[in-house]
Parts: structure tokens; sequence; C-alpha cells
């Protein structure tokens, strides 16, 4: 009878392992989409922060009466310069839109990012 209860056990063991490579199989696809939209969310972030300094570049730019559109080109990375829009409004302000950069770069984004900045206007 121990030998009857102890191949039992053995199968149960078994069993076990083949049932955590079952799971491990169906959760990682989802952990590889966690890790996916995480990675997205940081590269909009940066892509966001990134256009915000190409908005007071080129706004500085502006208060010292040279071309808005070069300076916020300098003050962004190549990969983001393509798309780039420059838009001066009254009073010293651009607004600069980059088109949001996706994981594979294959594909386009249709979502656009913005940032606005301007100098205060007034005395030295």
């Amino acid at each position: 009878m121990a030998i009857s209860s102890r191949s039992r056990a053995v199968r149960a063991a078994a069993a076990q392992r083949g049932q955590a490579s079952v799971e491990l199989v169906a959760v990682l696809p989802l952990v590889l989409l966690v890790v996916l939209v995480t990675w997205q969310v940081a590269l909009a972030g940066q892509t966001l922060w990134l256009c915000a300094h190409a908005a007071r570049a080129a706004a500085r730019a502006v208060a010292v009466g040279r071309d808005a559109k070069s300076a916020a080109r300098s003050a962004l990375p190549s990969a983001l310069e393509k798309g780039l829009r420059v838009t001066q409004a009254g009073g010293g302000a651009v607004r600069v839109e980059v088109p949001m950069p996706l994981l594979l770069r294959q594909w386009r984004s249709p979502v656009r990012v913005a940032a606005s900045a301007g100098l205060p206007s007034g005395g030295r």
C-alpha cells in the first residue's frame, strides 16, 4: 500500500508541475502587454517633456529676434524633428507640436503632443 500511495503522490506532483507551466504560458502575454504599455507611457512622457523644452527654446529665440522653428528643431532629438510644427501667437508665445512616437517606428501615431511657452513682456 505504501508503494501505491507513493506513486499517486509522484503523479500528483508531476501534474502540478504541468499546471504551473500552463499557467505561465497563459499569463506571459499579459505580462508582456503590461510591459509594452508601460514603455509606451514612459515614451509619451518623455516626448511631452521634450516638446515643452523645445517650446521654451523657441520662446527664448523669439524674445531675442531669432527664428523660433530652428530653435525648437535644435532642442529636439532628430527622431522628433519630422512632423514638427511651430506656431507663434501674439505676445511672443510659441506653440510647438510633434507627433507621438510609437514603440514600433514603422507605425504612425495619429496623436500629436503640443506645448506652449512664452516669456513675460516688460522691461529688463
